[in-house]
């Protein structure tokens, strides 16, 4: 198994350097290989080089009289000897550097993949899934563009201008090595100008490409809604929209693309002109031979060939790091929960569960809980009642450390949640939240996510518990059934039904139950509600409840509103108290 390496620090890493650095360490967790690949890589561009100079040989052997005419075969086997090395080698480095890339691009999909599972709920309810998607979907493909086309043109195309440079330099009049060098450095220069240049219109091409995308995404997501109102125009002309701006920015990129290969072209076609113009000239004044001719035009063809592909290489490595950037900027994302340097394992079999002066607010211009004070001993059972907003659902999350109050404290087992690792803490609570989201799975991979090494004989219970199974079986594919995207093969009663018998399976210490039963009808709730109430007896339960017929048996009862306690006590104190609860209660028993 590939263990990734210690995530790069990317504080103050910033544009292409920043980018390039934060893929060092995942790549150099293969240096063997890349290190063995680098050297095919300079051996086959040595063969390469070598090449013209065999050939010059042969011509140069071919173009003496015929009277003194030998077959040059060592020249000819030269040539052929290192034609085959320069081809094999290129193989054998792209074998060895296959690994490298792949294995880097799995590595960082599942750094970025468990980094994003480590932030925050306040992330997760404020990003874009189609958005984020794309742009881990374009990053780590600009990865692998990115590896390849440095390792294997970038690099091998510098190293063949020295080696070209050096041998005209060293055999030929210095003006070869000089017109050579000028005419790369006039192509990069201007490379890189118009490259950086025309970045705007990638950069905006993507961000245009990710909203749409995103809106997209949003609609389709939401399709019974829009079919709800009617709103299929509206989306498609938001999502026309969007693309119309992208197909602008799509054209003018392109157009920017033309005048760049324009410039190359004319910069390579100069410098060619110009060397072939000197070697003619060398011939006619008896300097050179046709061999060097020969020479001389050969290494142009390899030179120039690469040379102008570097040009779109550069392109699409400098479009690949744009790519890059935000998918990186995703690992910038601080986490807002953390474990304590010395965070705890929770390990027991029984909890108890305190609010000490909790205060708590998503937007410091409005609190959600103040200075909100409760205890359920281990074993017992609370139920929070209140009007939609008050923060009864903003406890559970709380408790699961979702999120860390702004004020007081919560404790499990007389000990700060702060202290305990989250990742044991969670493990010892379960919930039927309301609103049930299922995995498009079966509905057996569903009911196991509760504990994935139970067995089927397990799940099966859990199943029965939940007054779910005859329903299951009742299928034509029983729990293989595949419940669709989010669950929506499912009814809502269906769906609470499921991720009751998932929480039953988990078996954990500490129960909430989240408006568990409010999507049941009147006949299954109450087959349910028996299950709940003896399942619940043994563990410590929080029950956020609206239907107050459902929590008449709770050993405590608890009245929010506006994020504090108003009323507190059992169910019989508090309708003797005729205050907002026992209000609440005779309004639905009229109903």
């Amino acid at each position: 198994m590939l263990v990734p390496p210690r995530p790069p620090s990317l504080d103050g890493a910033s544009g292409n350097f920043g980018t390039l650095k934060s893929l060092f360490p995942y790549v150099w967790r293969f240096k063997k290989r890349v290190l063995l690949a680098l050297a095919c890589l300079v051996l086959a561009k040595v063969a390469t080089v070598l090449m013209p100079i065999y050939l010059k040989q042969v011509i140069d052997a071919l173009s003496l009289p015929a009277t003194v005419l030998v077959l040059p075969v060592a020249a000819l086997l030269g040539y052929g000897a290192v034609r085959l090395a320069s081809s094999a080698l290129g193989e054998v480095r792209d074998a060895l550097f296959a690994r490298v890339t792949q294995g880097s691009v799995r590595l960082i999909a599942n750094h970025v993949f468990r980094h994003l599972l480590g932030l925050s709920l306040r992330f997760h309810t404020e990003r874009q899934t189609g958005g984020l998607s794309r742009d881990i979907e374009r990053g780590t493909k600009g990865i692998s563009f990115l590896l390849n086309f440095l390792v294997f043109n970038i690099l091998p195309t510098l190293l063949e201008i020295a080696l070209v440079c050096g041998i005209l330099l060293w055999r030929y009049e210095w003006r070869f090595a000089l017109v050579t060098l000028g005419t790369i450095a006039c192509y990069i220069v201007f490379t890189l100008l118009v490259t950086e240049w025309r970045m705007r219109y990638r950069r905006a091409m993507n961000e245009l490409d990710s909203r749409a995308n995103s809106r997209a995404i949003d609609a389709l997501l939401n399709y019974e809604t829009v079919k709800y109102f009617g709103n299929e125009q509206y989306e498609m002309a938001r999502y026309d929209q969007n693309m119309g701006q992208w197909v602008d920015a799509a054209v003018r990129n392109q157009v920017s693309l033309n005048m760049l290969n324009m410039g190359q072209a004319a910069i390579i076609s100069a410098g060619v002109t110009a060397l072939l113009l000197m070697s003619a000239q060398g011939v006619l004044a008896g300097r050179m031979t046709v061999g060097d001719v020969v020479l001389v035009s050969a290494f142009l063809t390899q030179l120039y060939a690469p040379l102008n592909f570097l040009g779109f290489v550069y392109r699409e490595i400098k479009n690949s790091l744009a790519d890059m950037e935000r998918m990186f900027a995703l690992l910038r994302r601080e986490q807002e929960v953390r474990d304590a340097p010395q965070a705890r394992e929770l390990d027991c079999a029984q909890a108890s569960v305190r609010f000490e002066g909790v205060s708590f607010a998503y937007d410091a211009r409005r609190a959600v809980i103040e200075h909100l004070s409760f205890e359920i001993p281990a074993g017992k059972t609370v139920a929070v009642v209140g009007s939609s907003g008050a923060g009864k659902s903003t406890l559970s999350r709380l408790l699961f450390r979702f999120y860390d109050v702004t004020g007081g404290r919560i404790l499990v087992n007389d000990v700060d949640i702060r202290q305990w690792s989250q990742e044991s803490l969670r493990r010892h609570i379960g919930i039927v939240p309301q609103d049930t989201v299922l995995f498009n799975d079966t509905i057996l991979h569903n009911i196991a996510y509760g504990r994935p090494q139970a067995s089927r004989d397990d799940i099966v219970a859990a199943a029965r518990a939940a007054s779910i199974h005859d329903f299951i079986q009742g299928l034509p594919d029983g729990y293989d059934t595949v419940v669709g995207e989010r669950g929506l093969k499912l009814s809502g009663g269906e769906k609470q039904r499921v991720a009751i018998a998932r929480t039953l399976l988990k078996n954990p210490p500490i129960l909430i139950f989240d408006e568990a039963t409010s999507a049941l009808d009147t006949r299954t709730e109450r087959a349910i509600q028996s299950q709940l109430s003896e399942i619940a007896r043994e563990r410590t339960t929080l029950i956020i409840a609206h239907r107050l017929s459902t929590i008449t048996d709770a050993d405590r009862i608890l009245v929010l509103e506006r994020g504090r306690i108003v009323e507190q006590g059992t169910h019989a104190e508090l309708l003797e108290r005729q205050g907002a609860y026992a209000r609440m209660w005779h309004i639905q028993q009229s109903l």
